[in-house]
């Protein structure tokens, strides 16, 4: 239980990097009081351009790979078995630093650039297929929302795929954990774009181009 807590208070740490609002105040703004007011890649692509929204999503994705990369370094040598389930707790405690910074009175952002770095982090194949079911959802419909959320989607059918055919070498007890971490992590992800989805469920929800529309 000690590892992890420490896994999570790691990935707290530097889920604490909120790229979008740094880069907001490198330009004079608070990012959180323009548009959405969410402290994440699409409101900052939204708000100061397409620029903007590439370096956000990079850091934001980026830190909890360094989440990961910390955990496996401190943790691979004592428990080379669990390292994927702690490297999950490490993603998870960076979600939760990046939505909710305590020096920012807990207003972050959602977590998905975040998830992406988990992704990335845990399974390349299935960071591919999340990446593909994104970018189709996104460049068909726009709603970046819908898209954020079907990522969940891939990455709990994949996990539960994974566990149930070996793929994870791990003692039944510790798949089911890994399930219990992911399936929280994707109630706060549905959390958080609570209000995304009321306006997709009224056909009302907000539509993100990269390029303005002439």
């Amino acid at each position: 239980m000690v590892e992890r807590i420490i896994c999570v208070l790691i990935g707290y740490i530097c889920g604490l990097l909120q790229t979008s609002y740094l880069y907001g105040k490198a330009k004079g703004i608070d990012i959180r009081n323009y548009g959405s007011g969410n402290a994440g890649t699409t409101n900052a692509l939204r708000t100061l351009g397409a620029k903007a929204g590439a370096i956000t999503f990079l850091g934001d994705c980026f830190k909890c790979v360094v989440a990961v990369m910390i955990v496996r370094m401190v943790f691979g040598g004592s428990h080379p078995e669990l390292i994927k389930l702690l490297g999950l707790y490490a993603s998870a405690g960076a979600i939760l630093g990046h939505n909710f910074p305590f020096y920012l009175k807990f207003r972050g952002g959602k977590g998905i650039a975040c998830t992406a770095g988990l992704l990335l982090s845990f399974d390349l194949r299935l960071t591919l297929v999340a990446l593909v079911v994104f970018l189709i959802v996104f460049f068909t419909t726009h709603y970046v929302s819908l898209g954020s959320i079907l990522v969940y989607v891939v990455f709990i059918a994949g996990l539960i795929f994974m566990g149930q055919t070996g793929q994870l070498n791990m003692e039944p007890a510790r798949i089911y954990e890994m399930y219990t971490v992911a399936g929280l992590l994707a109630v706060l992800a549905l959390y958080k774009h609570r209000a995304n989805i009321v306006r997709l469920i009224h056909g009302n929800e907000n539509k993100t181009y990269l390029k303005k529309k002439k």
